[in-house]
């Protein structure tokens, strides 16, 4: 591995898809299902039979079977058994929890039948995350399967789960899926993240690279200029030019918005005090700290902390299914 993929590597270390639903889904045609936008990312694995996928870019797709897709930012999309048949919300299905977060789903009419396995995921990062501004709507397991040796047999036993509906099997699929989500991030990232510059280019670039790594592994110190520049073993002026040459923004600003990211989590998730997210920023006052978040984000910290993060509603939900 390469220096300058250590320090993407290190970035990424800590970013994680947690599962919030998962649904094993028994479609008879004509079916059709619409999937909202959502703040969750969305995975679905086809296991036995075909289906069509309409992207959040609005093409078409059509899926086999063994087939594994992901859409990172969860937008909105629509799985059907072909274009022309008409796609309902979720809701309309027939749902029956078996345990957890895990659900039984039935749905369409009483043509040809198809199995397929479908989850939420929430990353736990900031979605202002660089990252995932940077990925795409969709992954499909497909473009990345030449370099990722251990997926076919991933694969393999995610289907027969599906197919064998076993004892513990939703279990086993939701941490199938997990992994599957996760190997097609780091192939879509070790593949050069397609076609997305900026960030990307300079978070691989040797030198800038190892300076966002410790902006972002630390964002609560007390960066300036001179330091990063130390850390990179530049002159100031030689860094702040080169600096912003390549990630498109001054030091400053990126540090900024970094450490307002790490503080809306703080917040919204942990709900932390305003004043304790001052103090690990090192602001010399609530005061202070407040007018940077707001003018970074748009909000007062106030009304971050006071929102939170909604927490996810199943998108299959037995009760809806049964009125």
């Amino acid at each position: 591995m390469t220096a300058s993929a250590d320090h993407l590597t290190e970035m990424l270390r800590g970013l994680r898809l947690d599962g919030v639903d998962y649904s094993r889904c028994q479609m008879a045609a004509p079916w059709g299902v619409a999937f909202p936008q959502s703040r969750e990312a969305s995975f679905h694995f086809i296991s036995r039979g075909g289906c069509w996928l309409k992207t959040p870019a609005g093409e078409w797709l059509e899926l086999h079977d063994g087939d594994a897709v992901l859409m990172p930012r969860g937008g909105g999309h629509v799985l059907a058994s072909s274009p022309q048949a008409t796609a309902s919300p979720p809701r309309a299905c027939r749902v029956r929890e078996t345990y957890g977060n895990v659900f039984d789903v039935e749905g369409g009419g009483t043509g040809e039948h198809m199995l397929l396995f479908t989850g939420r995921m929430t990353f736990n990062v900031d979605l202002d995350h660089p990252l995932l501004r940077l990925m795409p709507d969709m992954m499909r397991m497909s473009d990345f399967i030449a370099n990722e040796p251990g997926i076919p047999h991933l694969l393999e036993a995610m289907g027969q789960e599906v197919a064998m509906d076993r004892v513990g099997a939703g279990g086993i699929l939701a941490r199938l899926a997990d992994v599957l989500a996760a190997a097609i991030m780091r192939a879509w990232v070790e593949r050069g993240c397609g076609a997305a510059k900026g960030w990307v280019a300079a978070a691989r670039c040797p030198t800038i690279g190892k300076v966002l790594a410790a902006i972002h592994a630390h964002p609560e110190t007390d960066w300036t200029v001179e330091s990063l520049a130390e850390l990179m073993g530049a002159s100031r002026s030689g860094f702040a030019e080169r600096f912003a040459e390549v990630v498109g923004e001054t030091p400053a600003r990126y540090v900024a918005q970094v450490r307002m990211h790490q503080a809306r989590q703080w917040l919204a998730r942990d709900k932390l005090r305003i004043g304790v997210v001052a103090q690990r920023l090192g602001y010399e006052s609530e005061a202070s700290f407040s007018r940077a978040f707001k003018r970074i984000t748009g909000m007062a910290p106030g009304q971050v902390r006071a929102a939170g993060e909604a927490p996810p509603v199943a998108m299959f939900t037995p009760s809806e299914a049964a009125e």
